[in-house]
């Protein structure tokens, strides 16, 4: 083999050293820090696009539609009417899930995980999320004693 040959062969591996180095990087936790709102991995829309607003009023879960939204801590929020939109841009705290929208669960128990906007409850005046419908129930068997671990807990569970 001559000089040039070795030079082609190897450069597949350094891109292939390369590019794991960035996903190492990219994907690590301690690159960067998560985002008080949870959003999934592409797309800045809390919620998963549901209407928090309609938790309250409608007691259950609603779509959004784009047409009526609004950005709060730098995430997309969507409503399904202008009045929940309105009410929304009024008091976000008092609509907004709680520990951002990550699943309560988690965040009680000093972590963080997605949050499945079907999995809900309205305890308190304050909308909590969770994991799944098993997450769910496990929260709710003791819930009070979790909503105080997680509000220890939150929000460092995300830095």
């Amino acid at each position: 083999m001559n000089a040039i040959t070795i030079t082609k062969a190897m450069k597949p591996r350094h891109l292939l050293t390369a590019a794991l180095f960035a996903l190492t990087a990219l994907f690590s936790s301690q690159s960067f820090a998560q985002s008080p709102i949870y959003t999934a991995f592409f797309s800045d829309t809390a919620v998963s696009g549901y209407d928090t607003v309609a938790y309250f009023t409608q007691n259950k879960p609603v779509k959004g539609n784009s047409s009526y939204s609004t950005q709060y801590k730098g995430a997309d929020w969507l409503f399904s009417s202008k009045a929940n939109l309105e009410m929304f841009k009024a008091d976000p705290e008092k609509y907004a899930p709680q520990y951002g929208g990550y699943c309560a669960w988690a965040v009680a128990n000093n972590d963080t995980a997605k949050a499945d906007p079907l999995q809900w409850a309205v305890h308190q005046g304050k909308l909590y999320l969770n994991y799944d419908a098993d997450i769910r129930k496990k929260w709710f068997s003791d819930k009070d004693a979790l909503i105080v671990k997680a509000n220890n807990n939150w929000p460092n569970v995300i830095k």
